[in-house]
């Protein structure tokens, strides 16, 4: 077990927190949620376009050919997708007329996704760390900085719904310890299967579409201010794709 690269994982849940802390000094809260939700639509719209699809297909094509990359994408998309949509009946009533409801909704759906997409993060920061220090650092700085607005969207959502900082605080710093859950995963059990690997980040792609579809869009589409809206989705996209660069 390497504690070196147990301590990046660890790290990396605080820039989760810091889009918390951001989110306590915004003084308008309805504001920062249009901003933060307008942001992370960006950061998971990039991050499915331009990072988590063309990894994920690389990796199913160096197994098989491109055919059955494709197929493997979308059945395991589509997988993604239809658990979200299954947890709804699970979820507390997210009509979208009801704020309170509709905000716990998306809070909780992206929170199952976001979990799921740091811990295989983890294994890769671990891994990257284990093997380049230079390099470790260099991903741990993009992986942290796109999980900004998502702490700042998470946050936002469940605090104005709650109306209770204890509470909120608590849901951020366990998902924040999903990049942790993953390196520790790394150490004990060593995963280094591709395929298993390549369908948890096709089961993300599916979870991501469907927040951005059915949860993020129908919102902001409503929202008057389209400016704000435009400003900050464009905001989350610069940051992603720094973020790519740096990783």
């Amino acid at each position: 077990m390497n504690m070196f690269g147990l301590l990046f994982t660890l790290l990396l849940g605080f820039f989760i927190i810091i889009g918390v802390y951001l989110m306590h000094l915004f003084k308008n809260k309805e504001k920062f949620l249009i901003i933060s939700l307008s942001m992370a639509f960006g950061v998971m719209m990039c991050l499915v376009l331009f990072e988590l699809l063309p990894e994920t297909y690389e990796t199913f094509k160096e197994l098989y050919n491109w055919k059955k990359a494709v197929i493997f994408i979308i059945l395991f998309s589509i997988i993604g997708f239809g658990i979200l949509k299954l947890l709804d009946k699970f979820i507390p009533d997210h009509d979208h007329e009801n704020e309170k409801d509709n905000l716990i909704h998306i809070g909780v759906v992206s929170s199952i996704a976001i979990i799921i997409h740091n811990v295989i993060e983890g294994m890769a920061v671990y891994n990257t760390v284990n093997s380049s220090l230079d390099l470790g650092i260099l991903l741990s700085l993009g992986v942290g900085l796109h999980n900004i607005p998502l702490g700042m969207a998470i946050s936002s959502t469940f605090y104005t719904s709650l109306k209770n900082k204890n509470k909120t605080n608590l849901i951020i710093i366990l998902i924040s310890l999903s990049t942790f859950l993953g390196g520790l995963i790394m150490s004990i059990f060593n995963v280094t299967n591709e395929f298993i690997i390549s369908i948890l980040l096709s089961i993300t792609i599916g979870m991501l579409i469907y927040i951005n579809i059915i949860e993020l869009l129908p919102r902001l589409i409503k929202y008057k201010n389209k400016k704000m809206v435009l400003i900050s989705t464009l905001i989350g996209i610069i940051l992603l794709f720094i973020s790519i660069k740096l990783g």
